[in-house]
């Protein structure tokens, strides 16, 4: 299939594109590059050996939109684009509303006007909220957030399900992942962060290469075993693997809309991944435990059976493989991509 992959050049749809074309797909990118660096591009070629078009534009442009479509043959789109951080949406909640909204649109109407029926969407474990059960199962009701940006994807969800309601010729994949941590066992792509990390495991690899003093630990006293929080951390391999599976299960089923998580089914507290990103890298992570970070649950982590059962997928990459290939794309890009 030709693949459009919206938000191709960050750090989940990098390596997503790498695996599609590896499955044989053919892959072009439209990237704003809002939140990433053209350098990847050339990187991706290389890992991939295939020439990747690339179309820099915001999927919020209608018209810039519509006329990538009408003309490019697309047939599936992998949907990865929007603004992402938690903390910033409460800071900038119509920022998040609009771009991550209005692009959805854009995207799904161009889709429509030219026969394009396959969607993966990348959501997000957000979207269950402060009281789910833990493991969170996705027919789990109802959806909800604490940020904006997790009731973008709640909302986001929910137009897809009734656009595809109405639209027969449409099929469409959500995936509800965990917190996706690694890089390309090359090194050569992984997560570049602009400005200070949100996330733990590019604030500990920024450590460990002298980027940064410490780490603060966000509360020691939760109700864990050691008292920090515990995640369902995800290699990011593993991740893009899920969505080429998803993309091919959509693509010869006739279920409108699927929905699956994708997680490893365990939490990793934020010490016992210190302690293994020190193995991993033969370095001390200085941290200090400060108090308790807004908003954050003790514990969260998936139940992956449906993605399993029906996709045939499950993670394979350990905590350790995580920290290990982490730590070569960072120690060979202390300073992430080049400008």
């Amino acid at each position: 299939m030709r693949v459009l992959v919206s938000g191709g050049a960050g750090y989940i749809g990098s390596h997503t594109v790498v695996q599609l074309v590896a499955a044989g797909h053919e892959v072009l990118v439209v990237d704003s590059f809002a939140n990433a660096k053209p350098a990847v591009v050339g990187r991706l070629e290389t890992l991939t050996g295939a020439a990747i078009p690339v179309h820099a534009f915001d999927l919020t442009d209608h018209e810039k939109t519509e006329r990538l479509f009408a003309q490019e043959p697309i047939d599936a789109v992998v949907h990865f684009a929007g603004l992402k951080a938690v903390g910033e949406s409460v800071q900038r909640p119509l920022d998040y509303y609009e771009n991550n909204l209005e692009s959805t649109f854009s995207l799904v109407r161009a889709m429509r006007r030219h026969g394009c029926g396959l969607l993966v969407f990348s959501s997000s474990a957000t979207v269950y909220g402060d009281h789910a059960p833990v493991p969170y199962v996705e027919d789990y009701e109802p959806l909800s957030a604490s940020s904006p940006y997790g009731r973008t994807k709640v909302m986001i969800e929910q137009v897809l399900r009734d656009v595809a309601h109405i639209d027969e010729g449409l099929r469409v994949a959500l995936l509800r992942y965990f917190n996706p941590v690694g890089a390309h066992p090359s090194g050569t792509i992984g997560e570049d962060p602009q400005g200070v990390p949100n996330n733990l495991m590019p604030f500990v690899a920024q450590v460990a290469v002298g980027r940064r003093e410490r780490l603060e630990v966000f509360g020691g006293d939760y109700p864990t075993a050691d008292g920090t929080c515990e995640r369902d951390y995800i290699h990011v391999e593993d991740l893009a693997a899920g969505h080429v599976a998803a993309l091919s299960w959509i693509a010869t089923h006739d279920r409108r809309v699927s929905t699956w998580n994708l997680g490893g089914g365990r939490g990793t507290s934020v010490l016992q991944l210190v302690a293994a990103f020190e193995r991993a890298s033969g370095r001390t992570i200085p941290y200090a435990i400060v108090g308790r970070r807004a908003g954050d649950l003790p514990a969260f982590w998936a139940d992956p059976t449906l993605a399993r059962e029906e996709l045939g997928w499950q993670t394979t990459r350990t905590v350790e493989e995580m920290c290990a290939d982490t730590w070569r794309w960072q120690r060979a890009n202390p300073q992430g991509y080049p400008d």
